[in-house]
C-alpha cells in the first residue's frame, strides 16, 4: 500500500493554497499611472489635488483616479496613451514637482492589508530610471597628493623640523624652512621608504633648491596614479551600490562602464529626483569648537576674521566663528547613522562613531560643557565645465549650533534638520563617502510602456510552453500525466508566489529562467512515470511499481536538479544585472519543482491509488498492469 502521514498531505494542500494567496495580487494587473512627487522630498499637499484635476480636465485627458498614496500623488488612468499625454501635461505645469511614469497595482485592499504586493518588475519590463556617472579621477590623484602633503607635515613636526609641503599640478614640493642639511638629507632618504610614502618604485622623491633652501620634490608615479584611479571607481562603485541599497530597490545595476564612469539602473524608480540626489551627493561632517575669544558680530561687520576661525551664519541667522585646524570628528568616523528624533520630537540624525572618534568626543565634551559646538556640513557639487572637465563647488552649511549640556563619547544626536535631510544625511553617512567627485553626464528615464510588449511576449512563451507540456504529458502519461499538470501549475503559481515575496524583481531574462524551468519540471515526472512502467513491464504489482518508481527516480531527480542548482548559485555570485535574473528564477523553479513534482504528485496518486489493495491497472500512457496470479 502507498500512503503518507495525513499531516504530509495536509502540509501540500497549505503550502499550494498559502502560495495560490500569496501569488493572487498578480492575477489584478496594473494601471498606467504617474506618481507626482516634491522635488525637496517633503510629502505632497492635498491643495495640489485640484490643481492636477483643473489641468486634467481642461486639456481633456480621461483619468480614473487621483488620490495621495504615501507621499507622492497618484494619478491612475485606463489608456497608456492618456498617461503619455498627462506626463507631458503635468511635467511642465507643476514646478517643484517630479512626474514619473509608472504603473500603480489593482491589488484589493485586503491583500495590501494582508501585507501582500505583485512581484517587482526589472528595469526592462517596469521602466525606471537609467543613469551615467563620471569619476573625477583626477581629483583622486588631488586627494592622495593632499594626503601625502599631511603626512609629510606630520614627519617634519615630529623631527622638530619646520617645512612647508606645497601642492604644484600633479606634484607635492616641500621646502625645508630650518634644519641641518645633513640631518635632512637623511630624513629625505629615510621617507623614501617609510609605509607612509609607500615604495619608491611608486613614488620619486627628488632633492631640489626652493628659493636657496633645501627642500625636494614628490612626484607619484604611473603605476601609482592607475591605482588610485582605479580604487576611487572601484570605491565609488561599492559606495553607490550601498546608497542604492538603502533606497530599497529591487535588483539594482551598478557597474563600472569604461575607463572612469559608472553604470546605475534601478528598475521601478518614480522620483528620478530622489535617486540623483542620493546618488551623486558627496557630504560629510565636521564637529567643531565654537570660538568664544572673538566677537563673531564685529568680524561679519569688518570682514575681518581671526585667522584662528572662519565665520558662518547659524541655522538661526546669527554670525559665529568656528575655529579652524583640526576638527573634534569627521563624518569618515562615523559608524553608524539613523534618523530619528530628539526629546522635543525634532528631526535629528542618531550618530554613533568608532573607537578614536568616541575617545577624541570624549575628551572635548569634558573640558566645554555650557559651551557651544557647531555642525558643519560638507557637500561637494560637482558641475561639467565649460570645457568638458568636472568643477567642484564645495558648500560648507552650519545646521547645528548647540550647547554642550553633558558630557558624551560614542552615541550622540544632531539636531537642527528637516526630517528629510535627517534622513537623506544618515543614509550618506551609513553608505559613506565617495573616494571622487561624480557628475551625472546621462539620465533617462524609461518609461513602463517599453516593457508592455517585453512583459505580454514573456506571458505568450510561458502559456505556449506550458500548454504544450500539458498537452504532451496528457496524451502520453494519460492520468499520471493530469497529475504532473497539476503539479506542473502548482510550481508556476509557487514560483510566482515566492518571486512577489522575495525582494528581487523579474527581468526579461527571468522570465526566460520561468520558461526553462516548466520545461524541466516535468522532467522528473517523466524519470518517475518511466520507472513505474519499466516496473510494471518486469511484471510487478501496480502498487510496487509506484512506490519503486518514485524510490528509485529520486537519486537520480535529486543529482540532475542539485548539480543544475549548484550553476544557478554560481551565475547568481559571479553574475551581474540580467545573469543575476535568470539565476534566481531558475533556482526558485529548481527548489519548487522538486517538491511538487516528487511530493506533491505522490500525495495525489496515494490518494488515487494507494488505499486501492485490488489495483489490477494504471492509466499510465497506454501500460495496462494487471495483478500477478
Amino acid at each position: 500500500m502507498n500512503r503518507y502521514p495525513n499531516w504530509v498531505n495536509w502540509l501540500v494542500l497549505v503550502v499550494v493554497l498559502a502560495g495560490c494567496v500569496i501569488a493572487l495580487p498578480n492575477a489584478f494587473g496594473d494601471d498606467p499611472a504617474l506618481y507626482i512627487a516634491r522635488a525637496d522630498g517633503q510629502p505632497v499637499a492635498e491643495a495640489l489635488l485640484p490643481e492636477v484635476r483643473a489641468d486634467l480636465d481642461e486639456a481633456g485627458i480621461a483619468y480614473s483616479e487621483l488620490a495621495i498614496e504615501g507621499t507622492a500623488a497618484i494619478v491612475r488612468f485606463d489608456e497608456e496613451s492618456e498617461q503619455r499625454a498627462a506626463n507631458e501635461l503635468l511635467g511642465d505645469a507643476l514646478e517643484g514637482h517630479t512626474v514619473s511614469l509608472s504603473f500603480a497595482p489593482r491589488t484589493p485592499a485586503w491583500l495590501t492589508w494582508l501585507g501582500l504586493r505583485p512581484m517587482g518588475l526589472g528595469l526592462d519590463l517596469r521602466g525606471g530610471v537609467h543613469f551615467v556617472f563620471q569619476v573625477d579621477v583626477d581629483r583622486a590623484i588631488a586627494q592622495l597628493l593632499e594626503s601625502y602633503q599631511d603626512t609629510l607635515r606630520n614627519e617634519f613636526q615630529d623631527a622638530g623640523l619646520r617645512a612647508t609641503p606645497v601642492i604644484e599640478g600633479d606634484a607635492l614640493v616641500v621646502t625645508v624652512v630650518q634644519g641641518d642639511p645633513a640631518e635632512i638629507e637623511q630624513i629625505i632618504r629615510d621617507l623614501e621608504g617609510t609605509q607612509a610614502l609607500g615604495a619608491a618604485s611608486r613614488l620619486e622623491v627628488q632633492p631640489i633648491e626652493v628659493d636657496g633652501r633645501v627642500g625636494f620634490r614628490v612626484e607619484p608615479t604611473e603605476v601609482l596614479i592607475r591605482e588610485r584611479q582605479t580604487f576611487a571607481i572601484e570605491q565609488n562603485t561599492l559606495t553607490l551600490r550601498n546608497r542604492v541599497n538603502e533606497l530599497g530597490v529591487s535588483e539594482p545595476v551598478v557597474q563600472r562602464q569604461g575607463l572612469d564612469q559608472i553604470l546605475v539602473q534601478l528598475p521601478g524608480v518614480t522620483d528620478p529626483s530622489q535617486a540623483d540626489r542620493i546618488l551623486g551627493a558627496t557630504a560629510t561632517l565636521e564637529y567643531r569648537a565654537v570660538n568664544y575669544e572673538n566677537d563673531p558680530y564685529a568680524a561679519q561687520a569688518t570682514d575681518r576674521i581671526p585667522r584662528c576661525c572662519k565665520l558662518y551664519i547659524d541655522p538661526d541667522g546669527q554670525p559665529i566663528l568656528v575655529e579652524q585646524g583640526r576638527p573634534i570628528v569627521t563624518g569618515d568616523q562615523v559608524i553608524d547613522a539613523t534618523p530619528g528624533f530628539d526629546q522635543y520630537s525634532s528631526p535629528a540624525v542618531n550618530v554613533r562613531l568608532d573607537g578614536p572618534g568616541g575617545d577624541r568626543m570624549l575628551e572635548f565634551t569634558s573640558n566645554s560643557v555650557g559651551r557651544n559646538m557647531a555642525v558643519i556640513l560638507i557637500e561637494e557639487i560637482p558641475e561639467v565645465g565649460e570645457d568638458g572637465g568636472i568643477e567642484i563647488e564645495e558648500r560648507e552649511t552650519v545646521i547645528s549650533n548647540a550647547v554642550i549640556q553633558g558630557v558624551f563619547s560614542n552615541t550622540f544626536q544632531t539636531t537642527g534638520l528637516t526630517s528629510f535631510e535627517a534622513r537623506d544625511l544618515a543614509l550618506q553617512l551609513r553608505a559613506g563617502a565617495l573616494a571622487a567627485p561624480i557628475v551625472k553626464i546621462e539620465e533617462r528615464t524609461i518609461g513602463p510602456s517599453l516593457g508592455a510588449d517585453n512583459i505580454a511576449k514573456g506571458r505568450l512563451a510561458i502559456v505556449v510552453g506550458f500548454l504544450l507540456v500539458i498537452a504532451f504529458m496528457a496524451v502520453y502519461y494519460r492520468f499520471f500525466g493530469i497529475v504532473a499538470n497539476l503539479a506542473l501549475f502548482a510550481n508556476l503559481v509557487l514560483m510566482i508566489a515566492l518571486l512577489s515575496l522575495l525582494p528581487t524583481a523579474l527581468t526579461l531574462p527571468g522570465i526566460a529562467g520561468i520558461v526553462l524551468t516548466v520545461g524541466m519540471a516535468v522532467d522528473a515526472n517523466v524519470l518517475i512515470f518511466e520507472r513505474i512502467r519499466e516496473e510494471l513491464r518486469n511484471g510487478n504489482s501496480p502498487q510496487a511499481s509506484i512506490r519503486a518508481g518514485y524510490e528509485k527516480a529520486f537519486s537520480t531527480i535529486a543529482d540532475a536538479n542539485i548539480t543544475t542548482l549548484i550553476a544557478a548559485l554560481v551565475l547568481f555570485a559571479y553574475g551581474t544585472g540580467p545573469i543575476r535574473g535568470f539565476a534566481v528564477t531558475l533556482s526558485i523553479g529548481i527548489v519548487t519543482s522538486m517538491f511538487t513534482a516528487i511530493v506533491g504528485t505522490r500525495v495525489v496518486v496515494n490518494l488515487v491509488y494507494g488505499r486501492r489493495k485490488d489495483l489490477k491497472r494504471l492509466s499510465i500512457g497506454g501500460s495496462v498492469a494487471h495483478a500477478p496470479a
